[in-house]
């Protein structure tokens, strides 16, 4: 399952964002690749423990605890810290699958994340660069995507996925990972919609005794997956 969240950041934040890593110190992205990975990736990133990457890091993840569209989708557990990335001309990364564990080096976390979904926080509109697109293979076929900045994209960390090679300008993003509390892609999707549903349903009548049972049913269903 894709799902896109859109305005995760404003566009003052955006802004903001990207003035501070205009100045930043990028190093080599094969820093936090696996062995596979490393051999497709060609980019810059700010390191794990760069001061600016925990500061804009700790703005995205309040970012996402406002947004209740991010919570029923993904019923986060661990967020991994963010990441920040930069593709110039001649940057791209190759298909590859995201580590099935990933470990904080920052201190923020003492447990090992299990990565459940992959997320991608895009920093730069789509008509500031050419190619940079996020194309993922999946049991959804093949979707080539590119976000407006400040718009989040959800995909699964077990898809295959690469980045296309920037033709024209520059595309920033963060990117991070999401152990859920639900584990299983299906019963988290059944979930999801199930939030949906019931959302709209409560835009109505909230006194419907229906609504109620579809709540119950959510909420039970939620404390038989869920996984702590």
């Amino acid at each position: 399952m894709l799902t896109q969240i859109s305005e995760v950041l404003t566009q003052t934040q955006v802004e903001q964002f990207r003035t501070r890593l205009r100045a930043a110190s990028w190093v080599d992205g094969r820093v936090t690749a696996g062995h596979q990975s490393a051999q497709a990736k060609r980019n810059l990133q700010l390191a794990e423990t760069d001061a600016l990457a925990l500061e804009l890091g700790a703005q995205v993840r309040a970012a996402l605890k406002a947004s209740t569209l991010f919570f029923a989708a993904a019923l986060p557990n661990v967020v991994f810290p963010p990441l920040f990335n930069r593709y110039a001309v001649g940057d791209g990364f190759g298909a590859h699958v995201d580590n099935a564990v990933r470990y904080d080096r920052t201190g923020q976390l003492v447990q090992a994340v299990r990565t459940d979904l992959s997320a991608t926080l895009f920093l730069s509109s789509p008509d500031e660069y050419d190619g940079g697109e996020l194309v993922i293979e999946d049991t959804f076929g093949v979707q080539r995507v590119k976000l407006a900045a400040g718009d989040l994209l959800l995909y699964p960390a077990s898809s295959v996925h690469r980045v296309e090679p920037i033709e024209r300008g520059e595309r920033l993003a963060s990117f991070f990972w999401i152990q859920s509390l639900v584990r299983d892609a299906g019963e988290r999707e059944l979930l999801f919609n199930l939030d949906l549903a019931i959302r709209k349903l409560g835009s109505g009548d909230a006194d419907q005794p229906a609504l109620v049972e579809l709540t119950g049913v959510y909420h039970n269903l939620l404390r038989r997956w869920a996984q702590t």
